[in-house]
């Protein structure tokens, strides 16, 4: 099975406004966290009621163009909590979790109350149950107070401790994409193992995954070679041309198969992770 993409360069909400297929089964929306970040084509400034209502419209489009049953992966602030909640609430979402990513990352210290150390994922759907809802298990290591081993791995939770954030450290790695001076192009890079984990579990092969706010394009990466088709929308040119360039030359920090062996205890994992052990230049190939 041959999975497309389509990646264009367009304003989410107007893209969405003459989208008119209900053909959507999974979307990952991580939008502008209103932070004051300098962005060349948004306006990170924006008063709250007005942002808010500009997430509002984007959440209700996506819910029309999505099939019955379809999920959406909502990734916000922890502080935005109450105001996430309602807009899936007001729009006709289903909540079913609350996702604590727990970053692996350190915290900047505050002087009223306690650091941060995650963001929240809300995981909902539209109508009461999912479509598609896989259970992972992963080979998590063993806490020390542990006595015995786990033969089979551990289902996965609604806190997601064990991914790392890309931080501007150097824990960002090899997978952070870098400008020629070695900075960080984008500093909200999202992480391979985060898409990986949210498209295996709220997807099958064939499915229709969205990103409206594609970034650097870590959703239709890893999407493409779970062999789901993907839509990604993005305003930006220069991010536009990164995510090309990176569907086209598949790096070894962007390839997948290194989780394989994470997730080999999921019990349906044959079925949803077409796990072909294709030669790199192969699949560089291919992409």
């Amino acid at each position: 099975m041959n999975a497309t993409y389509k990646i264009l360069k367009e304003d989410c909400l107007e893209w969405l406004n003459n989208y008119q297929e209900e053909n959507i089964h999974l979307t990952f929306v991580d939008p502008p966290f209103r932070q004051g970040k300098d962005y060349r084509l948004f306006d990170d400034n924006l008063p709250e009621e007005e942002y808010w209502d500009w997430l509002k419209e984007v959440l209700s489009k996506v819910y029309k163009i999505t099939v019955e049953g379809g999920a959406l992966y909502f990734m916000q602030r922890e502080k935005n909590t109450e105001n996430v909640l309602r807009l899936l609430r007001e729009t006709g979402w289903t909540f079913q979790n609350l996702i604590i990513w727990k970053k692996k990352t350190s915290a900047v210290p505050s002087e009223i109350r306690y650091s941060k150390q995650y963001q929240i994922i809300a995981f909902a759907t539209k109508s009461r149950k999912p479509e598609v809802f896989n259970k992972l298990r992963i080979d998590l290591p063993i806490p020390p107070e542990y006595k015995n081993e786990r033969p089979n791995g551990v289902y996965i939770t609604d806190v997601w401790g064990d991914i790392r954030e890309l931080t501007s450290g150097y824990f960002a790695g090899d997978e952070a994409i870098r400008d020629g001076k070695g900075d960080r192009f984008h500093t909200q890079q999202s992480p391979i193992a985060l898409l990986l984990r949210i498209i295996l579990s709220s997807s099958k092969q064939g499915d229709i995954v969205l990103d409206p706010f594609s970034g650097t394009g870590t959703t239709l990466i890893v999407a493409h070679q779970l062999k789901r088709n993907s839509i990604g929308i993005e305003i930006d040119s220069e991010n536009v041309k990164i995510i090309e360039n990176r569907l086209n030359n598949l790096r070894c920090a962007d390839d997948i198969m290194k989780y394989y062996n994470y997730y080999r205890y999921s019990p349906n994992l044959k079925d949803i992770w077409p796990a072909e052990k294709t030669p790199l230049a192969e699949q560089r190939r291919l992409f």
